[in-house]
């Protein structure tokens, strides 16, 4: 019996159809859901929104520009409500803006898939063996500003997935592995139009770059982990001293190569052993030579790899930075996951404290793992202010 449940692969990764074979599924991939309920009111975006307290997932190099001296914040995001109650993902996070200038922050991510029962034989009157499986990951990072206008951080991330069953001839050892983040962030000063004023936005994460991740620690059962460069920008229209609206794109490429399905002999049939052989030829990648594979390595050429990049819209308003309404859209190429969906999302704010809820709506032909699902951050605010310019 195999010894690893890739379950949270097939979770993820639930809508993909077999006419998608092409897409590209790296393990650990918890680590692209977004766990705070603003950005995902924004369709999953954040590397170049204003700074909050759930910037370590999007970009760390936001923390420079906190107004808030400190924070700290929570999330929960149930998932596959449709079919079960037990499966969901939890952030934590805290962040300290030492200075103008600097910022530390660091947070805790724990994806838990309930509580799996196991049986040899398949008989529903055999004793089960109940298995939790999870994944977590742990982070630090620091930012600080370059200039009045630019900012960048570095982070590192340790990763953690037991996911592995225990079988007569083999434990169950956790797979770990660590990351690390290179990020960086622009806001302008508040610049007077003829209307209103405004002020723009832009940042860049190289994210989850690190060592892959293998279950029985050799080269053979390997998986690359999510490694991306994220790349946003943004516009903020202040209209008064009450409202604001943002506006707000991003994108989105997995440093991740593309399986190849090569017809080894050129006989027009991929037989087992040259689909064994793809395999073993796939794993033999290094996780640095696959970050420069990933530019280049689709099989229709720069066309198809075009199709690698997703990218979100969004627009946030905000009255008097107390109540917020969020709407946003994400898109992906059928071949490459076919992730299509609308959302929507709030904010109040009251002193110290703020509530964040989303919602998402697939608008893709297959169904989405957090479909019908409403997700929730708490966020607590407190120390001195700091002022944007």
């Amino acid at each position: 019996m195999k010894n690893i449940i890739p379950i949270f692969v097939l979770l993820f990764c639930m809508n993909i159809t077999s006419a998608q074979d092409r897409t590209i599924n790296p393990g650990v991939p918890f680590l692209l859901v977004a766990a705070d309920a603003r950005a995902a009111g924004m369709a999953d975006m954040g590397v170049a929104t204003s700074a909050d307290a759930f910037s370590q997932q999007w970009n760390p190099a936001k923390y420079a520009f906190s107004k808030d001296a400190q924070g700290f914040s929570v999330s929960y995001t149930p998932y596959l409500t449709d079919l079960v109650n037990d499966i969901s993902l939890g952030q934590l996070t805290y962040y300290n803006k030492l200075n103008e200038k600097s910022a530390f922050a660091g947070s805790i991510r724990y994806f838990g898939l309930g509580e799996i029962e196991l049986r040899e034989t398949g008989d529903p009157n055999e004793a089960a063996r109940v298995v939790s499986p999870n994944e977590f990951a742990v982070d630090l990072s620091y930012s600080l500003k370059l200039s009045e206008k630019f900012s960048m951080a570095v982070g590192g991330r340790f990763i953690n997935s037991n996911l592995k069953v225990a079988s007569d001839a083999n434990d169950a050892t956790a797979a770990s592995t660590f990351a690390v983040d290179v990020a960086g962030f622009f806001q302008s000063e508040e610049i007077a139009y003829s209307d209103f004023n405004g002020r723009w936005r832009a940042g860049f994460n190289f994210q989850n770059l690190g060592p892959k991740i293998s279950y029985d620690n050799d080269d053979v059962n390997n998986n690359f982990i999510p490694a991306n460069l994220k790349l946003g920008t943004g516009f903020d229209f202040i209209l008064d001293d009450f409202n604001k609206v943002a506006l707000n794109v991003e994108f989105n490429k997995l440093l991740v190569p593309t399986f190849q399905k090569n017809d080894l002999n050129g006989d027009g049939i991929t037989t087992p052993e040259e689909a064994n052989q793809n395999l073993e030829n796939y794993r033999s990648i290094g996780w640095t030579s696959g970050i420069f594979k990933s530019f280049g390595d689709a099989p229709d050429g720069m066309s198809e790899e075009l199709k690698e990049v997703t990218y979100a819209v969004g627009a946030e308003y905000l009255y008097q930075d107390s109540f917020a309404m969020r709407m946003g859209y994400f898109h992906e190429s059928p071949q490459k996951g076919a992730r299509q969906f609308f959302s929507l999302g709030a904010g109040f704010k009251y002193t110290t404290i703020k509530v964040d809820v989303s919602y998402l709506f697939s608008a893709s032909k297959v169904r989405n793992p957090l479909e019908n699902t409403l997700r929730f951050s708490l966020t607590f605010n407190f120390g001195d202010q700091y002022d944007e310019y």
